[in-house]
């Protein structure tokens, strides 16, 4: 499988800085994330390239440019030439767009278990969260399936985990009951095209004292800036409806993680729970 190649994580960092303390438009960080996302081949692709990658005109391609301070779409793709240095390898991708996409999903992986080379973060994340009792986990719209996937085999070695997947005014009653319960920590998944709601809520338990853990596509995203740790994982965006391998897959590091951080509580919980199991005979094997 040919394959473009892809940047050193010291030039990936360098060019996540251009953005950082910008203050950018949705359709802004959009052209970022896709920018951060196909680092190894953007510095070779014109403003229409960008453009269609990231599902945006091509004047916003150059908006966007002059609103990082340069003179326009081609002086900022020589600044991110000389960030990831190299050559770029072009050559046509063979395959359907189905297996382009897949082929896609199999690159973001790739770039998942690099990033994973570095435990810091979620190691950092999982001791925030093992701590927080009750601990909420927020995920609206595209987000619940993976909010409720998560919170479904985090119930197994955490004893009160309480998913967040309706919006509303109730949710931040929910927010307010699990904070008064002694819950510290939310778990925040938020996925494109980033809800409103779910950013007006993680703001809101901010101000309450919550420490806010993010999954989320990219170091760009919008609740990047209100997260205390943030996990990126790359969304496929190939296809009509986005794929959300590179997250589930964060989601079930992170809960590795927490099993790791407090194995005593988590062997316990699983342990009653096969018991549990065992004797309503829930599962045929």
């Amino acid at each position: 499988m040919h394959m473009l190649a892809r940047v050193n994580d010291e030039a990936l960092r360098s060019v996540v800085d251009l953005f950082h303390g910008a203050r950018l438009t949705p359709t802004q960080r959009r052209i970022a994330h896709s920018l951060v996302e196909h680092a190894a081949k953007a510095a070779y692709l014109s403003a229409a390239e960008v453009a269609d990658l990231a599902g945006v005109s091509q004047p916003s391609v150059t908006r966007f440019a002059m609103a990082l301070g340069y003179s326009g779409y081609p002086a900022l793709r020589r600044e991110l030439r000389d960030l990831t240095g190299g050559e770029d390898e072009p050559g046509a991708a063979d395959g359907n767009a189905m297996q382009l996409a897949v082929r896609a999903e199999v690159e973001h992986l790739g770039r998942l278990q690099e990033q994973l080379g570095r435990l810091d973060d979620v190691e950092e994340a999982a001791r925030i969260l093992m701590g927080s009792r009750p601990l909420p986990v927020l995920g609206l719209r595209a987000a619940a399936p993976l909010a409720g996937y998560f919170g479904y085999f985090a119930a197994k070695v955490h004893p009160d985990v309480r998913v967040l997947d309706v919006g509303g005014t109730p949710l931040l009653d929910r927010l307010d009951q699990a904070r008064a319960a002694g819950g510290s920590a939310l778990l925040a998944v938020v996925l494109p095209r980033y809800p409103r709601e779910s950013l007006e809520a993680i703001r809101e338990a901010k101000k309450s004292g919550y420490a806010i853990v993010a999954i989320t596509d990219s170091v760009v995203s919008p609740v990047a800036e209100l997260a205390d740790v943030v996990l990126p994982a790359a969304v496929g965006t190939q296809l009509v409806f986005d794929l959300h391998t590179g997250p589930m897959a964060m989601a079930m590091v992170l809960l590795q993680a927490m099993c790791d951080a407090a194995p005593d509580l988590a062997q316990r919980r699983l342990e009653e729970f096969e018991q549990a199991a065992a004797r309503r005979h829930l599962f045929m094997a």
